[in-house]
């Protein structure tokens, strides 16, 4: 899916502000942040903003690693998401092996 990313991404791609927008980014490290900006990309990012943390955590395969090492925490949704664009498994998925197991209450 992402086999062009390079012809499209912009030179001077740079992550919204409204992705963000809970960071003082005069002071946020986009390196030490990278899960936290993956993250907010899958979340509630344009197509553009993927190209955009291709070119910063190199490629495809630099935020398939992200995704499956380093996020902690994602929706089930956004599970689904990753492993069907990224060609993952989510038991290889850090965040679903971190998951809370539902809880069925018993019946009395």
């Amino acid at each position: 899916m992402w086999t062009d990313w390079q012809k499209k991404v912009k030179p001077d791609a740079t992550i919204p502000k409204y992705l963000l927008w809970d960071m003082n980014l005069d002071e946020f490290d986009m390196q030490k942040g990278r899960a936290l900006v993956v993250e907010r990309v899958i979340q509630r990012g344009a197509p553009e903003d993927f190209y955009t943390i291709f070119k910063m955590y190199g490629g495809v395969k630099g935020v398939r690693q992200i995704i499956q090492n380093e996020i902690y925490h994602l929706h089930p949704r956004d599970i689904a998401f990753v492993c069907a664009t990224f060609d993952l498994k989510k038991e290889k998925l850090e965040c679903y092996k971190r998951r809370r197991p539902q809880v069925v209450p018993w019946p009395f």
